[in-house]
């Protein structure tokens, strides 16, 4: 015969006789889950009753209807959030880790000139509006990724693989963030565009040898430019500081022959005009200003009269010379 089980017939004489009290405390304790609730600092709550919106609380502790008849939607208002296409963070820290895998559909994209590229990028945003984050679009995030990615495919569509790839990356960036403000402004969808940041652009695999050689190659056109233009202007302004210097020798040479044929006329022209008054006393002041000038030039001068019967030095010249040293 089967002893019976004092302690089971013990607690289920407890149950019976204190039910009521736990079934209150029961009550009290889902009533005071269901109505109290915390918003954090950085948070902003939306209470929501029987599916239609109440109000906003601000963060700290705050009361609601039990069982349901409210419920809370905590939204971030104060922090930044962000967005990742064509890759996801796996770990984040000093030495953040990601993953590109099954992310290519987001990623690569038709550039202007028929070429693809992979565009991995960030979008940086915050929440403005909770009400309007929340009841203006359905799902504002998924909303949010397929904007971004349409705002992307359509400016990397505008531009050559060239621009997107190397100078046109910035320009890329700001018009994206531009046309995605525009976007959410239109879509009321309460979220304000803080940055968008292209986080890696690259050819696709299989044809980044060919991206790569045909960069290295423009790389080199560009250096070479560069020593031609170098070159250049070391060269070219030297020969122009010396056709300069030839050209102004050559004017100043021009402009000494000028004056100096301009004063022969001007003495030939004055001698001229003495000759024409006393042609005769003219010709005599030349010639013994002529011989005044070249007597002094001649060694030994010898004077003779015109019939030449009498041989008369008269003046040793270069003996006066000597004796006056």
């Amino acid at each position: 015969m089967a002893e019976p089980n004092y302690q089971m017939q013990y607690y289920m004489y407890l149950l019976k006789k204190h039910f009521r009290k736990i079934l209150l405390g029961l009550f009290v304790l889902i009533l005071l889950l269901t109505s109290i609730k915390t918003v954090g600092p950085e948070e902003e709550g939306v209470v929501i009753h029987l599916g239609q919106y109440s109000r906003t609380v601000q963060p700290g502790l705050n009361f609601i209807l039990p069982f349901g008849i409210e419920e809370m939607r905590k939204i971030p208002v104060e922090r930044q959030l962000k967005q990742e296409f064509g890759f996801r963070t796996v770990e984040a820290g000093t030495s953040s880790q990601y993953s590109k895998e099954n992310f290519g559909d987001e990623s690569l994209m038709l550039t202007g000139d028929l070429n693809l590229a992979n565009v991995e990028w960030v979008v940086q945003y915050r929440i403005v509006n909770s009400y309007d984050y929340l009841f203006k679009v359905r799902d504002a995030e998924k909303a949010l990724r397929d904007m971004s990615e349409a705002a992307v495919r359509k400016v990397v569509g505008d531009r050559t693989v060239n621009e997107v790839l190397t100078v046109g990356r910035q320009e890329v960036a700001s018009s994206v963030e531009v046309l995605l403000q525009r976007m959410c402004d239109e879509y009321e969808n309460g979220i304000r565009i803080d940055q968008v940041v292209l986080q890696d652009v690259n050819p696709p695999e299989p044809v980044k040898p060919s991206f790569n050689a045909v960069n290295q190659a423009q790389q080199e056109r560009e250096t070479l430019i560069n020593q031609a233009e170098s070159e250049y202007n070391r060269i070219i302004p030297r020969a122009r500081g010396e056709a300069d210097e030839t050209i102004q020798l050559a004017e100043a040479y021009s402009l000494k022959r000028v004056n100096v044929a301009t004063g022969e006329a001007a003495r030939f022209n004055s001698l001229f005009e003495e000759y024409v008054k006393a042609p005769e006393v003219t010709k005599k002041r030349i010639y013994l200003e002529t011989m005044e000038r070249l007597m002094p030039k001649v060694g030994n001068k010898i004077i003779v009269d015109e019939r030449g019967n009498n041989v008369l030095p008269l003046l040793n010249l270069d003996q006066s010379k000597s004796d006056k040293k």
